[in-house]
């Protein structure tokens, strides 16, 4: 707390400083089974990552297990899933919150096959290094307790979605593509007998 003095014109010593990182104090999300927080700084403009990311349909260009996204309307766009055992979930998602090159926010619509919310934040880095990005994702897995045991095992938990999306973000942001260990869809390699 500030000192107080009785000469209003004393100065005050006892400054509140916060951290540059982001403050969640306010924010009480994440009501479901499974959720998670991550956060990546990318060395691109703020408004840059927020159009990226604002046009769903980019998402399946660096979200490994999102397999399309179809927008229905300004609000509202059906994610395909690729879910456990190769089953496809589909995530009926509506807007909720939507600032401009700062944030968007989402939860599911109506006949979801999951009940799901999240959110994205840009902000500027404090010290003109480029963006940090925030995302927040929160669901209840199918199956309730052994989906979650599942998503674990398969490691597709929010924890370590989140994590590995923004990465992917980020590179592909950064550096125009994503890095994988995956051999690419080429034409299959001849044979090495001659």
């Amino acid at each position: 707390m500030p000192q107080t003095s009785s000469d209003p014109d004393a100065p005050v010593t006892d400054a509140s400083v916060d951290s540059t990182a982001f403050l969640d104090r306010d924010r009480h999300e994440g009501d479901h089974a499974s959720a998670s927080v991550r956060a990546v700084l990318i060395n691109r403009p703020r408004e840059t990552l927020y159009r990226y990311w604002r046009d769903f349909q980019n998402l399946p260009t660096f979200m490994e297990t999102l397999k399309a996204v179809r927008v229905s309307d300004s609000r509202q766009s059906i994610w395909v899933v690729e879910g456990p055992g190769g089953h496809d979930v589909e995530l009926t998602s509506e807007i909720t919150e939507d600032r401009p090159g700062q944030y968007i926010a989402w939860r599911a619509a109506e006949g979801s096959d999951i009940d799901h919310e999240g959110w994205i934040e840009f902000r500027d880095n404090a010290f003109g290094r480029g963006t940090e990005v925030r995302l927040f994702i929160s669901y209840d897995p199918p199956a309730g307790v052994v989906g979650k045991v599942v998503a674990k095992v398969m490691q597709r938990e929010p924890r370590v979605q989140a994590r590995r999306e923004l990465r992917r973000f980020k590179q592909l942001m950064e550096t125009g593509e994503v890095s994988t260990s995956r051999a690419p869809d080429a034409t299959p390699r001849g044979s090495r007998h001659f």
